[in-house]
């Protein structure tokens, strides 16, 4: 039976809190990877345009044979630099995404970076918003954005966005980020959750609370980000580590175990691009 809780998003949709990530799955290997997935009980699955899968995903979902209202399926807009991001390009990068998946509608889309340099994610969230009323995406969002890109969408736009998708763990939490999204109605959802299973998962720290409770260190973050109110998005192509990462609502943390993780942030160490000069 399917554990996971669902978080209401700000219009009404509900989306799962964990889910199965893809990036860097190639899409000959995606199909099996999703699969293998879904048979687990993961309910949601985040894409992307650039990740190059989303042929691969399609074909899980499809032959998985599960009711698509049971299906929250995420893809990202790769608002690239050598690329004018008009109406148009838009809505057709759009259509190109559902067609590889296979779907008549999204439950997410994102735009995957702000690319403040190029001073065009507004023109973009203006599309979205289109996207957005004529129902082919139940929800849309954002992905990498900081507090100051969230701030121009709102003096610009009455939507705002369901989700933004930030890289977040226990070694870069994002604390100001997540009030913020609080504060706006935004559910925060972590890429990395594991912090790309680095030294994140090797530290003491993590292995005393993993020890303590009987669990893996990758639980025992997962666990930490559900706690917290993050959506996950955590990414293995081992079948027992795709279990296992489901495998995280048989116990819980205590006050101190959060707080020996929360000490790991205190320099706040990013693992990943910095979206302020991000523009690959």
């Amino acid at each position: 039976m399917n554990q996971v809780p669902t978080i209401q998003l700000n219009n009404g949709t509900r989306m799962p809190q964990l889910g199965y990530g893809v990036w860097q799955v190639p899409d000959s290997e995606a199909e099996r990877a999703v699969g293998t997935a879904l048979e687990a009980g993961y309910r949601s699955i985040d894409t992307a345009a650039i990740y190059g899968n989303e042929r691969g995903t399609g074909r899980a979902v499809a032959a998985s044979g599960l009711p698509r209202e049971e299906l929250f399926v995420t893809t990202k807009l790769w608002n690239g630099p050598k690329q004018r991001w008009g109406r148009d390009e838009v809505l057709r990068a759009f259509d190109d995404s559902l067609d590889k998946l296979g779907l008549d509608h999204l439950d997410l889309y994102l735009i995957h970076w702000p690319r403040p340099m190029r001073d065009d994610f507004l023109g973009i969230w203006k599309t979205f918003e289109e996207i957005a009323a004529s129902g082919r995406a139940k929800a849309v969002g954002v992905s990498n954005f900081r507090p100051q890109d969230l701030e121009r969408l709102g003096a610009e736009s009455a939507l705002v966005p369901a989700v933004n998708q930030i890289e977040l763990h226990p070694l870069f939490p994002q604390a100001e980020l997540r009030a913020l999204h609080s504060s706006l109605g935004i559910a925060t959802e972590a890429w990395s959750p594991l912090g790309q299973g680095k030294e994140l998962l090797t530290l003491p720290a993590v292995a005393a609370v993993a020890a303590k409770h009987g669990r893996s260190a990758a639980q025992v973050v997962l666990r930490w980000h559900l706690q917290l109110g993050n959506v996950v998005i955590p990414k293995s192509v081992t079948p027992s580590r795709i279990r296992e990462n489901l495998d995280v609502f048989g116990f819980e943390l205590d006050a101190a175990d959060l707080a020996a993780l929360d000490a790991l942030g205190a320099d706040g160490r990013r693992i990943g691009p910095d979206p302020a000069v991000f523009d690959v």
